[in-house]
């Protein structure tokens, strides 16, 4: 496990993904190499899973 992932069953807000995601590609016209590629795709499903449990929990 990467030390940016989260521990097993806890889940980051969709925010503090979102910084980690502005940070990790901090220029959309520089190419991310493949192991960054991945590590976007990751993020990208972390914070899509954190923006639903955000909307589920204002319901």
């Amino acid at each position: 496990m990467s030390p940016s992932s989260p521990p097993c069953g806890s889940v980051r807000s969709a925010a503090v993904v979102n910084e980690e995601i502005r940070a990790l590609w901090q220029d959309p016209r520089v190419r991310l190499t493949r192991e960054g590629r991945a590590r976007l795709d990751r993020l990208y499903a972390e914070w899509a899973a954190a923006v639903r449990a955000e909307i589920g929990e204002a319901a």
